[in-house]
């Protein structure tokens, strides 16, 4: 198959894991990733925040990795790409507050096109007002915010229609594997040559 262009929105301090590992991953097998941020531009980079889970009532929170951004939001066109992602971490609370965040997320519903989505992104999707009649998942503390939303909440990675959520990076392998299913995207296991003696 021929890759796919995907858009992934990133901002200050959003989950380490959650960037980073789609960003790769997604690159790996043959799709082009382009990390935007509003107000920054291709080659700046955005702090990412490390989430480990030990048993606190809440994720702790560390500093994590200076993530290189591939080109700014303003040289971007949602129309250009077949798919989204929405990382998680602290910065959905505030990227929410840009229009031009929202109205790019708005395409993707309108156009039917992929996207995924993780632990606090729903909370951009619920800014955008497209989560309507959804099944979706995100981290737990975020569920009163995305019922009110309109959608209905599912405990575990849901395929939605268009849309793949997961609620936390532990929940990585089968986010992939099902927004990889939603892209169309074929990973063939060959068989590996037997050795000689």
């Amino acid at each position: 198959m021929t890759g796919q262009r995907i858009l992934m929105i990133v901002g200050d301090f959003g989950e380490d894991y959650e960037i980073m590992v789609p960003y790769q991953a997604l690159q790996a097998v043959g799709h082009e990733v382009h990390a935007v941020c509003p107000g920054r531009e291709g080659g700046e980079t955005v702090k990412t925040a490390i989430h480990d889970f030990r048993g606190d009532q809440t994720y702790l929170e560390e500093r994590g990795h200076d993530f290189e951004l591939t080109h700014g939001f303003d040289e971007v066109a949602p129309a250009d790409y077949d798919a989204l992602v929405v990382p998680g971490g602290r910065a959905p609370e505030y990227l929410r507050g840009y229009d031009e965040v929202l109205d790019a997320v708005r395409h993707f519903f309108e156009a039917d096109k992929p996207v995924a989505s993780i632990c606090h992104g729903p909370q951009i999707l619920a800014a955008a007002g497209v989560l309507d009649g959804y099944e979706i998942t995100a981290y737990p503390a975020v569920r009163p915010e995305v019922e009110a939303a309109g959608c209905s909440w599912a405990d575990g990675v849901t395929t939605d229609g268009n849309l793949v959520t997961g609620q936390a990076w532990p929940d990585h392998p089968e986010w992939i594997a099902q927004f990889l299913d939603l892209l169309g995207t074929e990973i063939d296991h060959e068989a590996t040559a037997a050795t000689a003696d």
